[in-house]
């Protein structure tokens, strides 16, 4: 929970860089062999939801969006799956207060559900690395089931354009 809401709450400041770090050093074995790490898997989901939620949102929550924001649903959408967390910073940065909350809390699950179904990845990179991930139908579950909680939040907070 605590791995994938840090990711989410700067969207690529130090707070994901420490989780990120986290997560990544996670990945080497005690003989120095790379290894797959249920912490990775919590940090890379957790990045992954916030664009992906944000884009769900766009579509699902249509008049509390600008169409410039509705017509940016692939790219936030890819950003996502692709594990570019910063994908969400211009929905954050024209309205943290409602935004970060969301996507944090969408993350945190995500990234809590993870760890819960014992999924693990030996490397980071989004949907890129989805064929070494461990347990990835459940992994997938996480995504989603994260990413429609960030999304609902945020069209329930979110005021009409």
């Amino acid at each position: 929970f605590i791995l994938g809401g840090m990711m989410s709450i700067d969207f690529g400041g130090p707070l994901n860089k420490a989780a990120y770090v986290f997560g990544t050093a996670s990945l080497a074995g005690a003989d120095g062999s790379a290894v797959s790490s249920p912490f990775m898997a919590a940090v890379m989901i957790g990045g992954m939801v916030p664009p992906v939620a944000i884009a769900i949102a766009t579509q699902c929550f249509r008049s509390k969006f600008t169409e410039k924001d509705r017509k940016s649903f692939v790219s936030t959408f890819v950003m996502g799956l692709a594990f570019i967390t910063e994908g969400a910073i211009p929905f954050a940065a024209e309205d943290p207060m409602r935004v970060i909350p969301s996507c944090a809390i969408g993350a945190a699950v995500a990234g809590a559900l993870s760890m819960y179904f014992g999924c693990s990845v030996p490397a980071h990179g989004g949907i890129f690395v989805f064929g070494v991930v461990q347990n990835t139908g459940m992994y997938l579950v996480s995504l989603a089931v994260g990413s429609v909680v960030g999304a609902v939040l945020l069209g329930v907070l979110k005021k009409k354009v």
